[in-house]
């Protein structure tokens, strides 16, 4: 059964009985921590790596610098075809959802300005760069028939029988930004960056009587909740020539001050009962330094690398006690993010050959939970990859130059594992985190815990024009 004393955790008890949900955390990073990093298709087959190549409207998603790069002008517009695969597994069991959706994931352009004039500073080059993707992902557990429910004051105990994070919306990056050209061995940039984010989140989960076989749907309190919000971060950057062959790039990116605003369902409250709550959070992304290296062999084949550094911790403004345990939850568990990407491009004739990769580790350190085991019976375990971990891409593309037009293809293949918690809540005299149905509660200390692969199969068609 579910215990009815709390289980020593690592992780604050009370920052889990106040959060709502453990999505807060989740899209905390996952969301609000990662801007959308969707290009053009030359950009998403080289993995994103093009700090120190630059030379195009991509570059505002890296390093602004390499605005600076351009010698022509050009705009480009990329739709995306985005494949989220989600197979949960848990006591023997799995369950599998699948979602394709397709939208404009990427539209850019450059304007470059000659200075005919006798110094050293060649062009000053205008550029501007939408970036889009979609936020739907769906996560639904199996069921488990050794948890089981003695509901209070009644002979009819449920079991576990299912559990799904559910979110959908979207998140965009639309940046302005200029670059410079120093005698054509000096690069210097700056951008400006306006994020928006719309989703929409639920946490449910179902119950199954074992006296009528009957299921029971039951909400989370504080959930669903819908969230709209918009975001500003400023980027500087600089690349340099080494050489006829090799570049550096350097950059940083200011968190991103974010304003949400959020409405969500609450339940049993002792004054307003079963309604809607609204309130407004500021959140603070954490602060991004990137640097980059590449090899230009020749016109025909160049590679580039980055790496991409978080130096600060995410945070939120405090209003209430709520703040004050997120904070602490990343200040005591959250890693700084990182981010490594490749990429390389060779040419044949009027032919581009793509592939790239990158790797992001793991945005959390170890964390010890209470949670049931598959044979219903409760423990202690210690995770290192617990609601988000480290994350896999691995991509490819094509393109065909007409000189004045060009079109590209890319694929990209991203996959992560990871373990889902989910079923803590408490009520109390002070906090509500318990799950509802229309007549009974569910309240747990201890966590239910699947073990999540996540696949993602992106196509991306960019269609493209110099001047």
């Amino acid at each position: 059964m579910l215990k009815k004393s709390l289980v020593i955790m690592s992780i604050s008890a009370a920052f889990f009985a106040q959060a709502q949900d453990i999505s807060i955390i989740r899209n905390s990073i996952d969301v609000y921590s990662n801007s959308p990093m969707v290009g053009s298709s030359k950009f998403n087959a080289m993995g994103g790596a093009n700090g120190a190549l630059g030379g195009d409207a991509n570059s505002l998603l890296t390093n602004p610098a390499g605005l600076g790069v351009a010698i022509a002008g050009g705009v480009s517009g990329t739709l995306s075809i985005m494949g989220n695969k989600n197979t949960s597994s848990l006591a023997g069991s799995s369950a599998s959802y699948s979602n394709t959706k397709g939208d404009i994931g990427n539209v850019g352009g450059v304007m470059t300005f000659q200075l005919l004039t006798s110094s050293a500073w060649k062009f000053i080059n205008v550029g501007v760069n939408f970036s889009n993707q979609s936020l739907d992902n769906y996560v639904e557990s199996p069921g488990n028939s050794n948890i089981i429910y003695d509901f209070p004051n009644s002979t009819n105990s449920s079991s576990y029988d299912r559990h799904a994070y559910n979110r959908y919306g979207n998140l965009s990056k639309t940046s302005f930004g200029v670059g410079a050209n120093y005698n054509h061995s000096l690069y210097i940039g700056a951008g400006l960056n306006f994020l928006n984010a719309s989703l929409d989140q639920s946490d449910t989960a179902s119950f199954r009587s074992l006296n009528s076989n009957s299921t029971e749907l039951f909400s989370k309190n504080g959930t669903p909740y819908y969230e709209r919000s918009n975001g500003f971060s400023a980027s500087l950057g600089v690349i340099g020539k080494l050489g006829p062959n090799f570049r550096l790039g350097a950059s940083v990116e200011t968190p991103t001050f974010w304003n949400i605003d959020k409405s969500y369902n609450f339940y049993n409250d002792p004054k307003y009962g079963d309604d809607v709550g609204f309130e407004s959070n500021k959140f603070r992304s954490p602060l991004k330094a990137t640097v980059s290296a590449a090899f230009v062999a020749t016109k025909n084949f160049s590679i580039d690398v980055d790496y991409t550094l978080g130096l600060t911790k995410p945070k939120y403004k405090v209003y209430t006690q709520t703040e004050v345990d997120i904070n602490n939850f990343f200040k005591d568990n959250s890693k700084n993010l990182s981010e490594l990407r490749v990429g390389a491009e060779y040419r044949v004739k009027q032919v581009r050959l793509r592939g790239g990769y990158s790797y992001a580790s793991s945005p959390f350190d170890a964390l010890t939970i209470g949670r049931f085991t598959d044979a219903g019976t409760q423990d202690e375990r210690s995770y290192d990859n617990l609601i988000l971990n480290n994350r896999n891409a691995l991509s490819f593309g094509i393109g065909y130059d007409f000189k004045s037009f060009y079109i590209d293809a890319a694929y990209q293949n991203i996959t992560s594992k990871y373990s889902n918690p989910f079923m803590f809540g408490v009520l109390d005299d002070s906090t509500n985190s318990a799950y509802y149905s229309a007549n009974r509660t569910i309240t747990s200390d201890s966590f239910i815990v699947s073990d999540v692969k996540n696949i993602r199969n992106n196509f991306f068609l960019t269609f493209g024009w110099k001047f």
